[in-house]
């Protein structure tokens, strides 16, 4: 035995245990789903309904095998039946088969190419649309069996026959119906374990006994083609351009909505990605293989695939194993078949219909302002056609993405000093021009202009625009100061370099961080006195422009997040520092909003328990960090050059005739006694620097002195942290107490 064979083996048997405990009882759950399913869908497509059960064992044994996701289970998908429905009725059954089998070489072929990542660029509204459309058609259509008639040809036409088809329908079929349907909306609202036994099966279950014990008139399924009963599909006459858009048309929508579930359901499990390129292959094997046995065409089912995970499944076992239990039961147990009444297959039907039309794909997509696209899809599904409505989505959907990367927003606003703030946001194409163009006419001539460009591209024409009025407000006396936030896109222009046709990488503004004094290079000073009319001189105040800048560049990136704060912070650190304007806790640790529970003061100094020279307000933050808020680190943060540790070195000289500062700064003298106590044998850092570092240290032990915060430092819920952020360095180093080489 070669050592592959061997590891194979020892493989195998490693999995074994994994698959009898999670993946066999979840391909019995999932087997249970899915064969009403699969009649329900094949009875919605007017094909014979054996074809519903071929192929939910071929996309279960086949795709399950050779498709690239672990969990997704496979077969015929209540998303095809309009198209299948169309094809039977124009080409016959067994030719529609042929069309399935050559749409599984197309999908074939663009999987030996991998351009399975090229379906993700579908947009999803499209999609969930073109869902909603199909469950609509599902849902008025059946909903004529359920009374006891026939279905038309159109949702329309369905829709006028409605009130006729209620006023004349027939009592057993309809009261089978609405006990199928009841079933299935009291079995969705019963508890966990009781849900174990899927919904479906019940509903068909409790509508056959009912029909037969009581002996309703009813009509029974009819399986006139048995599971062996085989005819090879023939090739479809007619156009050959029809032919071939409906094998394409198939093709495209399996394989679409056969990789967007895989990846919804690599969502919901953590077990290996899935390989779309792979399951695209799969996907093209199975359809052509349940074309060859006449079955309809086979695509993921996101509904089978989610009742697989949750009833635990781990890999590609159960998936095989549900179709071998599928094809099992067609073959021992498919007479129990006829006893389902067509209205209940009809009732299970219109309950998957209404399903299809899922609020929660309408709330994702109005969060992206893309419910006109929804709309639609599914109103042009349900009015045209599957491939009409679809074009309809897509068409619509190519027309957002144009007006959302050509987008531009112009405000101009007068300031308080006379001067005029423009900002331009967006892509600055030749359509936002007249947006442009309209805004700065209304400056005045002669004032001085604040022009920022927070834009991610720039053409030729918003080019010409832009500069053509910046010369002509020039000339008039007045002035022009262009910021370029994002890119340089003017001022590239301006110089002749060549402009690039890519726009730039979309990126926050990155100089919120810089000083005032260092925003925009103006040839004023930062605060001027301004006349202003009617009264006396005005100071511009930074601290309003800088809300101002706030409120136009930073608010709108940060407004989600401060919305989920606003009832409740859950920092994770105290963070204890000192007061110097240099330090800013949340640019030297990369924090956020929400992160960090801050206390500063001068040198940033804990007072030890008791002393009676304590300061309340860092005990009150000590203890309500530690005990309420619950953080699991205390940082105590120093810095080079500390003014506070220079007034302890120099022994209150430096505090001069602050009687506060030198009351305060008694809280240091347990750091001074151990900066005496402390080797600086071989030490580069000058008095001052070692004072600082030795400091964060001993604040760290002065917050040992305090009972709460010992015992969770010792049971290991809190950990105490010391960092020294050099500034001249920008560097921020890690301190612990051997560093120091503290003498005993």
């Amino acid at each position: 035995m070669t050592p592959d064979t061997q590891s194979s083996g020892a493989s195998t048997r490693r999995r074994l245990p994994s698959v009898l405990k999670h993946d066999l009882l979840a391909s019995l759950v999932v087997f249970l789903v899915a064969v009403p399913l699969s009649l329900g869908v094949a009875v919605a497509s007017g094909a014979p309904l054996v074809s519903g059960l071929i192929a939910a064992v071929v996309g279960g044994i086949v795709a399950g095998l050779l498709g690239g996701s672990a969990v997704q289970v496979s077969g015929p998908a209540a998303g095809l039946t309009l198209v299948v429905a169309d094809l039977v009725h124009t080409y016959g059954w067994r030719a529609t088969c042929m069309i399935t089998l050559f749409a599984g070489v197309v999908q074939l072929f663009l999987g030996a190419f991998r351009a399975a990542r090229a379906a993700l660029a579908v947009s999803p509204a499209v999609v969930h649309g073109m869902l909603a459309g199909v469950g609509v058609v599902i849902a008025l259509s059946q909903l004529h069996v359920v009374l006891g008639g026939t279905p038309q040809r159109s949702a329309v036409d369905n829709l006028l026959e409605l009130p006729g088809q209620i006023i004349g329908h027939q009592g057993h079929a309809t009261l089978t119906g609405l006990l199928t349907i009841a079933v299935l909306v009291i079995w969705t609202r019963l508890p966990k374990k009781v849900k174990t036994v899927p919904a479906p099966l019940v509903a068909l279950l409790t509508a056959s006994l009912a029909a037969a014990a009581l002996d309703w008139d009813v009509t029974y399924v009819d399986l006139s083609v048995s599971f062996t009963d085989w005819a090879p599909p023939i090739l479809p006459s007619g156009d050959w351009h029809g032919i071939v858009s409906a094998v394409l048309l198939v093709a495209l929508l399996a394989g679409v909505e056969s990789l967007l579930c895989s990846v919804a359901v690599d969502g919901q499990h953590d077990g290996p990605r899935a390989d779309l390129d792979r399951e695209l292959t799969g996907q093209g094997t199975a359809n052509v293989i349940s074309g060859l046995l006449g079955g309809l065409p086979v695509a993921g089912v996101i509904v089978r695939s989610t009742a697989n995970v949750k009833a635990g499944a781990r890999s590609r076992w159960s998936t095989v194993l549900h179709g071998v239990w599928v094809l099992l039961f067609a073959l021992c147990f498919g007479w129990a078949i006829m006893l389902v009444p067509m209205e209940a297959l009809a009732a299970l039907l219109v309950f998957i219909g209404v399903q299809m039309v899922n609020l929660g794909h309408i709330r994702k997509v109005h969060g992206h302002g893309d419910v006109p696209i929804y709309l639609v899809t599914m109103a042009g599904v349900v009015l045209l056609g599957l491939a009409e409505g679809v074009l309809f989505g897509l068409g619509l959907a190519v027309l957002f993405a144009l007006r959302r990367l050509t987008r531009v927003t112009v405000h101009a606003r007068q300031e308080p000093d006379g001067r005029t703030h423009v900002t331009v946001t967006g892509s600055l194409t030749f359509l936002g021009v007249p947006r442009l163009t309209d805004e700065l006419r209304t400056i005045p001539p002669g004032v001085p202009v604040d022009l920022d460009l927070n834009i991610d591209f720039m053409d030729n024409a918003a080019f010409e625009a832009l500069h053509s009025w910046r010369l002509r407000h020039e000339q008039s006396g007045g002035s022009v100061d262009i910021d370029e936030i994002h890119d340089e896109w003017y001022a590239m222009a301006a110089s002749g370099v060549r402009m690039f046709p890519a726009k730039s990488p979309p990126k926050t503004p990155d100089r919120w961080w810089l000083p005032w004094a260092h925003r925009r290079h103006r040839r004023r000073p930062a605060r001027e006195l301004v006349p202003a009319q009617g009264g006396p001189a005005a100071i511009e105040c930074q601290l309003t422009t800088g809300a101002r800048e706030f409120h136009r560049r930073t608010a709108p990136l940060v407004r989600p997040i401060f919305t989920e704060l606003a009832n409740k912070q859950q920092p994770t650190h105290l963070f204890i520092t000192c007061a110097d304007s240099r330090i800013i806790p949340s640019l030297i640790t990369a924090s956020g909003p929400g992160d960090l529970f801050t206390v500063r003061n001068i040198g940033n100094l804990v007072p030890r328990h008791g002393s009676p020279h304590s300061d309340d307000s860092v005990v009150a933050a000590i203890e309500y960090a530690t005990q309420v808020l619950g953080v699991r680190t205390i940082t105590v943060c120093g810095h080079s050059g500390c003014g506070a540790m220079a007034g302890l070195l120099s022994a209150g000289v430096r505090a001069g005739g602050l009687p506060g500062l030198r009351r305060w700064l008694r809280h240091g003298n347990h750091s001074l006694a151990r900066f005496i106590a402390t080797d600086a044998d071989g030490s580069e850092q000058g008095p001052l620097d070692r004072l600082c570092r030795v400091n964060v240290i001993q604040q760290l032990e002065n917050l040992r002195t305090y009972p709460k915060v010992d015992r969770q430092v010792r049971e290991g819920r809190l950990e105490l942290v010391g960092l020294y952020f050099d500034i001249g360095s920008a560097r921020v180093h890690m301190l612990s107490a051997p560093t120091l080489s503290v003498k005993p």
